[in-house]
């Protein structure tokens, strides 16, 4: 995939069949237009083009908010874009004085003159431009007025829930991981590196990798514990992961946290990703360290379980 941070690198490519979007989670949805695209492109003998923005409109529109997070990093949207079969990736830097661009300049400007586009599919709720006025009628009508066919893909449904960024944020605030990952079409995950904590996890049998998230926008799914895997150095492992506040050992602060199984190794400053596979109950305050140890020895039971 070649990735470009600006418009104008961007060097003239065949027939390019092309789609818009924050793309946050590229989730089952997205994924249906990234294939769709596919079979355009390979209709036309042409190439795929996504156009999306960075930072988020979100945060350069309401920087204002303490509640803004994402589904993905910046870095994990172009793995998974990249992951997804795209081409060509076009990084616009969204600032509000592009935010005040109208949707047919924005056409005129980036579709038609500098990408030369052959065809544009959108899903459903698709908007832009100033306002988030542009929609599917604004699009269909420049299309025909600069020579681009626009298709509009029709909402995705997994298990009678209609895919969406939205809902998948919800379940994720809510620890509903298995839903949060069906609808994803792919686990779940938080990338960080492993930093130094109290090391009481290792005075009962459980040590734990704790976690410094790379990105402070990053959705951190309900406090709990969970079932993991974990990546670190090429090589998968199974885990227990914990997020939450600690409260048998008093801590403030949240902390995400994992007990790797049949691991041994330090790991301090260096890179681990976690991925969550299934929330098996809420964090609970214990008596005492042995009532703490004796409900991770149960816990360790019932991931093995979920894991096997």
């Amino acid at each position: 995939m070649k990735i470009y941070n600006h418009i104008d690198e961007f060097k003239d490519v065949k027939n390019p069949i092309v789609t818009i979007g924050t793309f946050d989670g590229v989730h089952l949805g997205h994924q249906k237009i990234f294939e769709l695209m596919r079979v355009n492109a390979e209709k036309y003998d042409g190439e795929t083009v996504v156009i999306t923005f960075y930072p988020h409109p979100r945060l350069v529109l309401h920087s204002d908010s303490k509640d803004l997070k994402f589904i993905n990093t910046q870095k994990r949207k172009v793995e998974l874009l990249e992951l997804a079969g795209v081409d060509h990736l076009i990084i616009v830097n969204f600032t509000r004085d592009f935010s005040r661009l109208n949707s047919a300049t924005f056409i005129k400007e980036y579709l038609v003159d500098k990408i030369k586009t052959k065809k544009l599919i959108i899903g459903y709720d698709h908007h832009f431009g100033k306002n988030r006025l542009g929609d599917f009628s604004t699009l269909y009508d420049l299309g025909h007025k600069h020579g681009f066919v626009v298709e509009k893909l029709a909402a995705q449904n997994v298990e009678n829930i209609a895919i969406s960024s939205t809902k998948i944020r919800r379940a994720l605030n809510e620890g509903k991981i298995k839903i949060a990952n069906t609808l994803l079409g792919y686990e779940y995950s938080i990338t960080g590196k492993v930093v130094r904590g109290q090391k009481i996890g290792r005075t009962i049998g459980f040590p734990t990798a704790n976690i410094e998230l790379e990105d402070e926008y990053k959705l951190v799914t309900a406090n709990g514990v969970y079932a993991c895997k974990v990546a670190h150095d090429g090589k998968i492992y199974k885990g227990m992961g914990n997020i939450g506040l600690r409260p048998t050992v008093m801590h403030s602060e949240l902390t995400i946290e994992v007990n790797i199984f049949d691991f041994d190794k330090e790991i301090y400053d260096e890179s681990i990703t976690i991925f969550f596979i299934d929330r098996i109950r809420d964090e609970v305050k214990f008596e005492n360290l042995a009532g703490l140890r004796n409900q991770l020895q149960l816990d360790k039971i019932t991931v093995l379980k979920i894991l096997k």
